[in-house]
């Protein structure tokens, strides 16, 4: 299917009460006790860092497909893994149409995001997403808002721990002159993304107020590639959201985020416009 729709209906897009994420952690961690390894001798066996075994464990992270397998042999191959990963479809604090693209963020090896409504959740400070929650209509029961907020904050690991997935930001310049949250949140926020753009793998570009009609008229638009160099579309509505993997519209998406990449301002004109907006706050 291209185009997969997944709509919240009956209150689906609220955080999820279930535990899985932290049964499983506590599988793996007796799994690994069991057979007698620290965390920094069965890190190196699955491939990846103590850091997000130490995460894992503690069910702060979802594990990809590649850690389930990894450890499932790493702990005996007896399937106990395999079978617990099946329960983890349900991330807490994600709407329920974007915890499929959630997953896929975690192993994509680029990932393009434009955005003409808001600062990507993946740059946003916690006041500045916490401002956005609290605005939600209908509102957020105080425990949902919470989940939600520590979702958002989770997920911006992604920038941490990936030093070589590529990301590409564009945002357009009004999001920031908004001042969503007020004028000190406004200027938190914008030396926040300064900050999370400058590793040489993060691009950040703005569209400037002076482009008037570009590529991006359509609304936003998220592109990732996975390892295996599949790619794949997400596009988000008001209660909804759109998984995208017909090669023909993601060839659209591609040409059209190409497109917006020429029209935007370079990362170097793009951070001097950030530091001007900041400095006139």
């Amino acid at each position: 299917m291209g185009w997969e729709h997944e709509g919240h209906g009956g209150g689906s897009d609220e955080p999820d009460a279930s535990d899985s994420m932290k049964t499983f952690g506590a599988v793996v961690q007796a799994l690994r006790e069991y057979a007698g390894l620290s965390r920094d001798e069965f890190a190196p066996r699955v491939g990846f860092s103590k850091h997000t075994v130490v995460s894992i464990e503690l069910g702060r992270r979802m594990p990809d497909s590649d850690f389930v397998e990894r450890a499932e042999q790493a702990l005996g191959n007896t399937g106990a893994l395999r079978k617990a990963a099946r329960h983890l479809s349900r991330q807490p604090g994600l709407a329920a149409w974007f915890r499929r693209w959630a997953r896929l963020e975690q192993e994509a090896l680029s990932l393009h995001t434009y955005e003409s409504r808001l600062v990507p959740g993946l740059l946003q400070t916690e006041a500045y997403a916490r401002t956005l929650f609290v605005a939600q209509v209908p509102p957020l029961a105080d425990e949902q808002l919470e989940a939600q907020v520590a979702a958002r904050l989770e997920r911006q690991r992604l920038l941490r721990e990936r030093p070589n997935t590529a990301f590409s930001f564009i945002i357009e310049e009004h999001v920031f002159l908004r001042r969503t949250g007020g004028t000190e949140t406004a200027r938190e926020l914008i030396g926040h993304v300064l900050e999370s753009a400058s590793p040489r793998n993060i691009e950040l570009q703005i569209v400037p107020l002076e482009r008037g009609v570009h590529a991006g008229m359509a609304g936003p638009i998220r592109l990732l590639e996975t390892p295996d160099n599949r790619w794949f579309g997400y596009c988000e509505g008001q209660e909804s959201g759109e998984f995208v993997s017909d090669p023909k519209v993601i060839s659209t998406l591609h040409m059209r985020y190409a497109k917006l990449r020429s029209q935007a301002l370079t990362p170097e004109d793009s951070t001097g416009l950030l530091e001007q907006l900041r400095g006139a706050l």
